[in-house]
């Protein structure tokens, strides 16, 4: 091999390890045997949620995934793989793929990190259960304008009771 192309592919090492410590959460998934739609859809999916995807040769995976200190997660890259990152929402990208792999049963979720932390295929499905960003702000919002909404009730009804005793 030249060292032309050793050079790139140590570049492109790096690259995918920078990518791999920045990430929020990371899913690995093996899409072999989707459909070009089908992946059209998907890829459209993840970019409209900033999460980035990608189908990277698994030895590039492993040496970034060990230079990143994820060696635990080289062990899943083994078959055709496929992974997301999102450097912002943590729920995402599990989400997402989740949600696609129940309609597209080619595609298959292997495992992936969550902020820095190696999980499993199940891990990550338990991820995609939870309510996305927007959903959690909306619950938080909810639990923090109920007390507020029992004390304006309790002052109207005082203030009806002393109007009728009036």
């Amino acid at each position: 091999m030249s060292e032309a192309i050793i050079a790139k592919k140590a570049e492109l090492v790096d690259q995918v390890a920078e990518k791999m410590k920045a990430a929020a959460s990371i899913v690995v998934v093996d899409a072999r045997g989707l459909t070009v739609e089908q992946d059209t859809v998907l890829r459209r999916d993840l970019r409209g949620s900033e999460v980035e995807y990608k189908v990277i040769k698994n030895s590039i995976l492993r040496r970034a995934a060990e230079k990143a200190g994820l060696e635990e997660l080289a062990s899943i890259f083994v078959g055709p793989s496929a992974i997301a990152f999102s450097n912002e929402d943590v729920i995402a990208p599990a989400k997402i793929l989740n949600d696609f792999a129940k309609n597209a049963e080619a595609l298959e979720i292997k495992g992936g990190a969550i902020e820095g932390k190696v999980s499993s295929k199940e891990e990550i499905q338990a991820l995609a259960a939870l309510p996305n960003r927007e959903g959690m702000l909306s619950m938080l919002l909810s639990v923090l304008q109920a007390p507020v909404r029992n004390v304006a009730y309790a002052v109207k009804a005082v203030a009806e009771s002393k109007e009728e005793a009036a």
